[in-house]
C-alpha cells in the first residue's frame, strides 16, 4: 500500500470521526424524538444522499456492478451480505440511542475498545503487521481498558456491542470483497422498510400524529425535523470518508486511528451533561498516551509522502 493511498486514508479517517461526534451531538439534542425514529430517518436522508453521491465517485459503477454480478453468481453471498447489514443497522441504531438514554459515555468507551479488538481481528485474519510504537499504543491503551473494566466492575452492554460487532462487520466487508460504498447502500436499501417502519411509527409519525407539541418535546417541531434531516445528511457523509478508510488503510492502521473518534464523542458525551470522576483519568490517561503513539507513527509514515508531493 503507498503513502499517498495511507495519506488519503488518514484524512478521510479524520473527516469521519468529526462527522460522527456532530451527529451524536445532534441526536442527543433531541428531546421527545426516540431513537428508531431518528434511526429511521437516517437510514432514509443517508440511502438518498448516497444516491446522489455514488453515482460522482470514481469507480462506482464498476463497483455496483460487481456487487450484482457477486449475488447472481453467487447467491448464497446473500446470508453473510444479509448478517453484515444486520450488524451495521444495530450499529447505527444505538448510535442515536445512547445519547438519548444517559449511554453515550459507555458508547464512546466502546468505540476506544473498538481499535484494540480491530488490531486482533487484523492480525488474526489479514496478518497486518504493527511497528513499534503501534504495539506501545495498543499497550497503552490497554491498560486503560483494564482500569475502566474492575472499577465499574464490567463493561456496559453498548461497550460489548461496538467493540465486539464492528470487526465482524468489516471482517466480512473484506472477505467478501465488498468494502465499499455500494454494498453500504444495499445494506441500507435492505434497512429501508424497517426505517419506514419506524418513522411512521414514532412520536411525529402516524401513530404519534405528525406533530409533538412544542410544550411535550421542549422544541419546536420543524427543528427536530432540521436535526434528524442533518443527521441523514452527515452521517452518509461519514460513512463515505469512514468506509473510503477502510479500504485504503491497513486493518490494524485504521482501527488505531478509529482512537480519534472517541475522544470526540467523550466530549460530547460530557457536553450532553454525563459525568466522569477524577478515576477515569487511569481510564483515559494511558488511552491519551497511546494517541500521542499513533500521532508521532503516523507522522513518520507521512514523512515519505510530503517528500513525494514536493
Amino acid at each position: 500500500m503507498s503513502t499517498h493511498t495511507a495519506a488519503r486514508g488518514a484524512v478521510a479517517s479524520l473527516a469521519a470521526s468529526a462527522l460522527f461526534a456532530v451527529s451524536f451531538f445532534i441526536a442527543g439534542s433531541l428531546p421527545g424524538w426516540g431513537a428508531g425514529e431518528i434511526f429511521g430517518w437516517r437510514v432514509v436522508l443517508t440511502l438518498a444522499t448516497l444516491a446522489v453521491v455514488l453515482p460522482l465517485m470514481p469507480g462506482a459503477r464498476t463497483e455496483i456492478s460487481a456487487l450484482a454480478a457477486l449475488i447472481r453468481h453467487r447467491p448464497i453471498m446473500l446470508l453473510p451480505g444479509a448478517l453484515a447489514a444486520v450488524v451495521v443497522g444495530v450499529q447505527l441504531w444505538l448510535f442515536m440511542w445512547a445519547p438519548l438514554n444517559g449511554m453515550a459515555l459507555s458508547v464512546s468507551f466502546g468505540y476506544f475498545l473498538l481499535p484494540l479488538t480491530m488490531v486482533v481481528a487484523g492480525r488474526l485474519f489479514f496478518g497486518d503487521r504493527l511497528s513499534v510504537l503501534r504495539k506501545l499504543a495498543v499497550a497503552a491503551a490497554a491498560l486503560g481498558v483494564v482500569h475502566q473494566a474492575f472499577s465499574a466492575g464490567g463493561l456496559a452492554w453498548p461497550t460489548l456491542v461496538v467493540c465486539l460487532a464492528y470487526p465482524v462487520y468489516f471482517v466480512l466487508r473484506r472477505k467478501l470483497g465488498t468494502d465499499n460504498l455500494a454494498a453500504f447502500a444495499a445494506e441500507l436499501l435492505a434497512m429501508l422498510p424497517l426505517g419506514i417502519f419506524f418513522i411512521l411509527t414514532g412520536p411525529h409519525g402516524v401513530a404519534g400524529h405528525g406533530i409533538l407539541s412544542s410544550g411535550a418535546s421542549g422544541m419546536a417541531p420543524h427543528t427536530g425535523y432540521w436535526g434528524a434531516g442533518a443527521i441523514g445528511i452527515l452521517g452518509a457523509l461519514a460513512m463515505l470518508f469512514y468506509l473510503l478508510a477502510s479500504k485504503w488503510l491497513p486493518l490494524s492502521l485504521f482501527g488505531l486511528l478509529s482512537y480519534v473518534e472517541p475522544v470526540l464523542l467523550v466530549g460530547v458525551s460530557l457536553l450532553l451533561g454525563e459525568v466522569l470522576g477524577w478515576s477515569a483519568l487511569l481510564t483515559y490517561g494511558p488511552i491519551l498516551l497511546a494517541l500521542v503513539f499513533l500521532a508521532v507513527d503516523g507522522r513518520r509514515s507521512a514523512r515519505p509522502f510530503r517528500r513525494d508531493v514536493r
